[in-house]
């Protein structure tokens, strides 16, 4: 069961990042 949510931890992190790279990239068109 631990390798399950340490799977589930990274697939958030992995979304976090998404976000933040489109933010950025939103900055940078209209800064």
């Amino acid at each position: 069961m631990g390798s399950v949510i340490k799977k589930r931890r990274k697939k958030m992190a992995k979304h976090k990042h998404r976000k933040l790279l489109r933010k950025s990239r939103w900055q940078r068109r209209h800064p």
